[in-house]
């Protein structure tokens, strides 16, 4: 049996406002009428950002 919950709940949430904030500071509307590209840039800025917080974190 596998447990789905979520180690941190509000966390969706929080990765939503992030990629909207991404978003916005890249000038990128995101959806289906944007291209991938566009749409994936906003996706590898957040993961940079997370990576980042991971290793300040780990200091």
């Amino acid at each position: 049996m596998t447990n789905k919950s979520l180690v941190a709940p509000n966390s969706k949430e929080i990765l939503s406002n992030m990629k909207y904030e991404i978003a916005r500071e890249l000038g990128v509307t995101l959806g289906a009428d944007t291209t991938s590209r566009m749409n994936g840039s906003v996706g590898g800025e957040m993961t940079r950002r997370l990576v980042e917080l991971g290793k300040q974190n780990l200091r």
